[in-house]
C-alpha cells in the first residue's frame, strides 16, 4: 500500500538550492538545501535527488533525507572518499543558488508505532535516524518509548556524535557507538532478549550489513516483521 501511496510524490519533480556543504569526516560530506514549506516527508524517507547542472551517465540517485521535517533544511550526508564517483563530483561542483531535482522523499523506512526502537546503523547509515531521533526531539514524543541507537563505524568517525550525545541526554534514549561486528552482536543480543517481539529493529547501512544483521536478528526469534529495512549502495 506504501508503494500506491508514494506513487504521486515519486513523480512530483521540483527544483531545491544549495545552501553549503561541509565535511563531515575524513570521507563523508553534508549538503544543505533550501527547504519550500510544502515539502513534507516523515524521518527516516529518502528522496530521489537528480543532478542538473552538468550531464552524467547516471544523474538520479535515492538518498535519506537526514534531517527532520521539523528542520528548515534538507539535508543530505554522503560517503566521498579520495575516488569519488561520477555523482559526488557532481555533488562538490555545487555552489549557492545551484539547483538539483528532488522527487518524494518517499519510502517506508520510519517509525511505524510507539513499540520500543531499536535502530541500528552502520557507517552512513547513520543518516536516516538522524532524521527520526531529531524529530522525536521536536514532537516531543519520547513519553517512555525507549529507543536504543547501536551505531557501529569500524572507522570510529561517528558521524553527527555530539548531536546524538545531546540527544541521548532524554531518559528514553540510549546511543551506544561499537567499532566491530562482535561488539554490535553482543548489544543486539542485550536488547532483544529485553524486547524480543515486542519491539520494533531498524537496519541501516551498506547492504550486505543489512542482510547479515537481520538474519542474526531472526536467529534470536525476532520476526521479520519486526525488522525493518534500508540498505544502502555505494554509487
Amino acid at each position: 500500500m506504501s508503494f500506491f501511496r508514494d506513487l504521486p510524490k515519486i513523480f512530483k519533480k521540483r527544483e531545491i538550492t544549495f545552501i553549503e556543504s561541509y565535511k563531515e569526516s575524513d570521507d563523508a560530506y553534508t549538503f544543505l538545501f533550501e527547504k519550500e514549506k510544502d515539502v513534507t516527508w516523515i524521518a527516516g524517507q529518502h528522496g530521489l535527488f537528480r543532478i542538473m547542472h552538468t550531464k552524467i551517465k547516471n544523474p538520479l540517485k535515492p538518498f535519506s533525507v537526514a534531517s527532520a521535517p521539523s528542520e528548515n533544511v534538507i539535508r543530505l550526508t554522503m560517503g566521498i572518499g579520495k575516488e569519488p564517483s561520477e555523482y559526488k563530483k557532481a555533488m562538490l561542483e555545487l555552489k549557492p543558488g545551484m539547483k538539483i531535482y528532488l522527487s518524494g522523499p518517499v519510502g517506508g523506512f520510519h517509525l511505524h508505532d510507539n513499540s520500543p526502537a531499536v535502530l541500528i546503523a552502520g557507517g552512513i547509515g547513520i543518516t536516516p535516524f538522524r532524521s527520526i531521533l531529531k524529530q522525536l526531539e521536536s514532537e516531543g514524543k519520547l513519553n517512555g518509548q525507549p529507543v536504543h541507537l547501536l551505531y557501529l563505524d569500524s572507522k570510529k568517525s561517528y558521524l553527527y556524535k555530539d548531536e546524538l550525545d545531546a540527544m541521548a541526554n532524554h531518559p528514553s534514549i540510549q546511543v551506544t557507538y561499537l567499532s566491530s561486528r562482535e561488539d554490535l552482536h553482543q548489544e543486539i543480543d542485550k536488547v532483544s532478549a529485553i524486547h524480543k517481539n515486542d519491539g520494533k529493529y531498524y537496519v541501516a547501512g551498506p547492504q550486505s550489513m543489512v542482510k547479515s544483521i537481520s538474519e542474526y536478528l531472526q536467529n534470536k526469534q525476532i520476526s521479520k516483521r519486526n525488522i525493518k529495512k534500508d540498505a544502502f549502495f555505494g554509487y
